[in-house]
């Protein structure tokens, strides 16, 4: 247990999340005597003390107390230790947000990194990564509040992964409830629908997720695909209909057939890893021959935009685990790669596992700098380029999620998602909606329930709010 005694209390979360990156999964604790280290919030400066030294930190009056509060804490740690943190005291999921503000004020380039660098304690790298993101996002992101996008849940996976939170049902256990909660998320996709056309919306783009939309059979996802169509896609201007296919042993050929027919500009099929020993252990049914076939299949019938997912910091994985994937995905070449830093959810049975005591050997930061090296290397050798990114919590190494694209093969709703400047109307269980209001710099959001049976018993309940939400903003 780490004790911390901190004199203003306002900013607990901001130190505990600081300190959070020097250990992994500490108990912090927050505490009048019997301390650790000792912070004293003064007005020009800032003193951490332990048993063996004590540290000033000068506070710049330009930042607010909080960000100068997370740098002194992040500096004194930093003295102590041999981990780099590439993204210094940067903890939020948006860090192409700023830099897309800077830009659009006319900062330089120059200036940006310099404010990343001063304010965050952010390597020179990471800092121009985000302005290269913003770069490219600020011809596509949203400035109409008539452009909408929607996203559909499918949460039924194959099997459940180690390390995910999301509500993802096994679907050999709950076989029983699919065709129920397709029946009512047709309804809800066709309530919704209505309600568009009735106000004139524009659909930009589509996003069917989870989950995992291939988990249930051919039929049924012939079914389900046959009413989205019929009301976001046919006769109309979509820009981009995506469908996370995922699990490469959930994908048929029918199912692919089934895209092309009702008009999927853009599917992914991830592999996480290449590594069949690790696909294993995390709870994966497929192989990396599974992954060749399956992508093998899809452009054969046609597919010219395919995207993979990749996950660096998996357990057990060496820097050969990821050079073997890199690998094998620069022989594959997909249309683009999607790059997320394996993050520890508290809802995961990764989690559970670790509290208690099963061991997985999570890679040192050194080694997650160089994967993510490799990574980069990568996208470079497939001439992708980075278009949007973002953070999660409890990310080992605090490193970051980012998408690579071929020019032209860029996932539109990913952007416009992230940035946080168009509408999301989300349908399905767990699906979180969300509003905004473009000239007042806000969103609001809007979750279904998570558990399967309770949407399919108040799905109509889940329509009624939704739209009075979105009456708020379209009235």
């Amino acid at each position: 247990m780490i004790k911390v005694k901190l004199n203003t209390k306002e900013f607990n979360y901001d130190v505990f999340q600081i300190i959070n990156l020097f250990f992994f999964f500490p108990d912090i604790k927050f505490v009048e005597e019997n301390y650790d280290f000792n912070i004293i919030v003064k007005e020009d400066i800032i003193e951490i003390q332990n048993e063996s030294e004590k540290f000033e930190y000068t506070i710049n009056k330009s930042y607010k107390n909080k960000d100068e509060i997370k740098k002194a804490v992040f500096l004194f740690f930093s003295k102590n230790t041999t981990l780099e943190l590439p993204w210094g005291t940067l903890i939020g999921i948006r860090p192409s947000k700023k830099a897309l503000e800077l830009l659009k004020a006319q900062v330089s380039e120059e200036d940006i990194v310099t404010y990343f660098k001063d304010k965050h304690v952010m390597r020179e790298d990471k800092a121009r990564l985000c302005i290269d993101v913003a770069k490219f996002e600020r011809n596509i992101v949203n400035n109409e509040k008539d452009n909408i996008s929607i996203y559909i849940d499918m949460p039924f996976c194959p099997t459940r992964c180690i390390y995910c939170s999301f509500t993802s049902n096994p679907i050999g256990s709950c076989k029983n409830v699919i065709v129920p909660y397709l029946e009512a998320l047709s309804h809800e996709i066709k309530s919704i629908s209505n309600y568009i056309k009735k106000k004139k919306l524009n659909v930009e783009c589509v996003y069917f997720g989870g989950g995992t939309p291939t988990s249930v059979n051919d039929d049924q996802f012939e079914w389900i695909m046959k009413c989205v169509y019929e009301e976001f896609i046919q006769n109309s201007n979509v820009k981009e209909f995506t469908v996370e296919c995922g699990r490469p042993d959930s994908i048929t050929r029918q199912k692919l057939i089934t895209m092309k027919n009702y008009g999927v500009h853009r599917i992914s099929i991830n592999p996480q890893t290449m590594n069949d020993d690790t696909l294993d252990l995390i709870g994966r049914n497929h192989n990396a021959k599974d992954v060749y076939e399956k992508f093998e299949m899809a452009r054969e019938l046609g597919f010219d935009n395919i995207n993979m997912d990749l996950i660096v910091g998996l357990p057990g994985e060496k820097i050969t685990h990821i050079i073997n994937t890199c690998d094998k995905i620069f022989g594959i070449k997909p249309d683009s790669v999607t790059i997320h830093g394996m993050s520890i959810k508290r809802a995961s049975r990764l989690h559970e596992n670790m509290l208690n005591n099963y061991r997985f050997e999570i890679p040192a930061q050194y080694e997650l700098n160089k994967m993510y090296e490799l990574t980069v290397e990568l996208s470079k050798k497939l001439d992708m380029k980075p278009y949007y990114m973002y953070k999660q919590k409890n990310m080992v190494g605090n490193m970051e999620n980012v998408g690579y694209a071929i020019p032209g093969k860029e996932g539109i709703y990913n952007i416009q998602m992230i940035e946080e400047k168009q509408t999301v109307i989300a349908l399905g269980a767990d699906a979180v909606s969300k509003v905004v209001f473009l000239e007042e710099n806000r969103h609001e959001r809007f979750a279904n329930v998570k558990d399967v049976r309770e949407y399919i018993k108040r799905v109509d309940e889940m329509i009624e709010k939704k739209i009075i939400l979105l009456e708020t903003l379209y009235s």
